[in-house]
């Protein structure tokens, strides 16, 4: 296998994330037809509990592997690399088993004492078997990430999205009607049945790209467990925390709303609408995002370990750059477009409220996403992690004082996640900045790209209601001013000279 270039392999990934991203995406609205709101809800409850798993066994693990498959692959020391795997396999083995060892039994204090609902417990069971193979998954994904090659990780991911799906739909299909616990039950099942396939593939796949005696000197094992654990250990502490408020303001939102007058059926409603079907629906453009990361983060380490600053300069740059050209428009034209398409999909009245101040949050958070994975590819790992614990605090302690004030309700967790997010990309820039002496560039990641979506969005805002006057049935109506919205971004950008600046 020949590694790919940077923008090939960025194109594949986004190809291939926004096919998962729109599987997913159908795949969610299904989902949410076959179990209703309330179920989304309790779902969504469940599943920061898995995000908490990964950070304690797999996160740090990944990076790692990656990171370091990158750096001694740069220096033609193959043999290192594989070492590298074998080392994070057996580390994210020995922390799972302690963690299964120590959440199974307390699974029920999990659900009734930090989740606050008893019906929780079924999903929280199942969802170590699933971290145990998305662990292994993902060690292995990343050491194809770390490597230059995108093809198999890519092909899995394709596979597994739509394995996923028909597991998934497939299970509820075949044993509904259940009671609640039992139908997170059954999805968390579909989930686990998508892992074993990703799992077993991705393994069989890494022996037959390795082979068998790989070049190079290798390393010590004892130096290279060292360096391992000087990757895993903050940036797992880092996503655990974060994890771990992020799991917090999932419980206190519906928690706060009961507190505010609603019952516990409706609160957890609410929930499930907005974090379940809106904001699924605005963090589509994120594709692209996460698929830019996973190439960026290994090449800008190959470049920190040769000592070209001025190479992870221009990385970095033009990260930034394509980050603010491709997210812009297409938040903006999403807080415009995701109230009526929530809507008609599905088919609830308040799915897509509070689109706009989200869609600029989701902005934000790619813009941070972006820069996060420029310092963890330059080795600052524990920079990224205090940002991301001051973050997150400001974000859980905001959500618990707005939404504690009446009539507030879910606008409190909105503004926590915008002041958070903004303060996320301002502590992430400050730490580049003083890394690479990256310098801004106002025009090309700010003014230029925001004025044109700023514009684009504008203009479809008066053009969606012309159309649905008009007789224009509402999705033919949405998918024009997306395809005018579009051109219009690009003509506004021609127009202020971007391309030639």
């Amino acid at each position: 296998m020949h590694t790919t270039s940077a923008l090939q392999s960025t194109v594949l990934l986004t190809a291939v994330s926004l096919f998962s991203q729109a599987v997913g995406f159908v795949y969610r609205v299904f989902l949410s037809r076959m179990v209703g709101s309330e179920i989304m809800g309790l779902y969504q409850l469940v599943m920061p509990v898995s995000s908490v798993l990964m950070s304690l066994t797999a996160v740090g693990f990944t990076v790692a592997c990656s990171n370091l498959t990158a750096r001694y692959r740069a220096t033609g020391n193959y043999k290192a690399a594989v070492q590298t795997v074998k080392t994070c396999v057996r580390s994210f083995l020995c922390a799972f088993g302690l963690v299964a060892l120590v959440a199974a039994p307390l699974s029920d204090l999990i659900s009734v004492r930090l989740l606050g609902d008893a019906r929780s417990r079924l999903g929280i069971l199942l969802l170590l078997p699933c971290v145990l193979l998305t662990g292994l998954e993902n060690i292995h994904k990343h050491s194809f990430y770390g490597a230059g090659q995108v093809q198999p990780p890519a092909f899995t991911e394709i596979c597994e999205q739509i394995i996923r799906s028909g597991a998934v739909l497939g299970l509820l299909w075949a044993f509904l009607p259940q009671n609640p616990e039992r139908t997170v039950g059954l999805i968390v099942c579909g989930m686990i049945l998508c892992e074993i396939f990703s799992a077993i593939a991705l393994t069989l796949l890494y022996r037959r790209f390795t082979g068998r005696r790989p070049a190079g000197e290798g390393v010590e094992p004892a130096a290279l467990r060292r360096s391992v654990l000087h990757i895993a250990v903050p940036i797992g502490w880092t996503s655990l925390l974060g994890n771990l408020m992020g799991a917090c303001t999932s419980v206190i939102i519906p928690q706060r709303l009961v507190r505010a007058g609603m019952d516990v059926s409706s609160a957890m409603s609410r929930f499930g609408v907005m974090c379940g079907m809106t904001l699924p629906l605005l963090t589509l453009p994120t594709a692209f995002i996460s698929a830019m990361g996973l190439v960026l983060l290994p090449r800008l380490a190959r470049s920190a370990a040769l000592g070209r600053r001025d190479l992870c300069r221009e990385q970095a740059g033009q990260a930034i750059t394509a980050t603010c050209l491709l997210i812009f428009p297409a938040c903006s034209l999403l807080a415009v477009l995701a109230p009526p398409l929530a809507r008609l999909l599905f088919r609830e009245e308040t799915a897509g409220q509070f689109a706009v101040p989200l869609a600029l949050a989701v902005a934000l958070s790619c813009l941070e996403s972006t820069l996060a994975f420029c310092l963890n590819g330059l080795g600052r790992q524990t920079a990224t992690a205090g940002h991301g614990l001051l973050c997150g605090a400001v974000q859980l302690l905001l959500t618990w004082q707005r939404m504690g004030l009446p009539g507030v309700g879910l606008q409190g967790y909105v503004e926590a996640l915008l002041l958070s997010t903004l303060l996320g990309v301002a502590l992430h820039w400050r730490s580049l900045r003083q890394a690479i002496g990256l310098r801004l560039q106002p025009f090309p990641w700010l003014v230029a790209p925001g004025l044109s979506a700023l514009l684009s969005g504008l203009c479809v805002n008066l053009l969606l209601p012309v159309l649905t006057g008009a007789g224009l049935p509402q999705l033919p109506a949405c998918l024009a001013c997306l395809l005018f919205g579009l051109l219009l971004y690009l003509a506004a950008l021609q127009a202020q000279g971007l391309s030639r600046s």
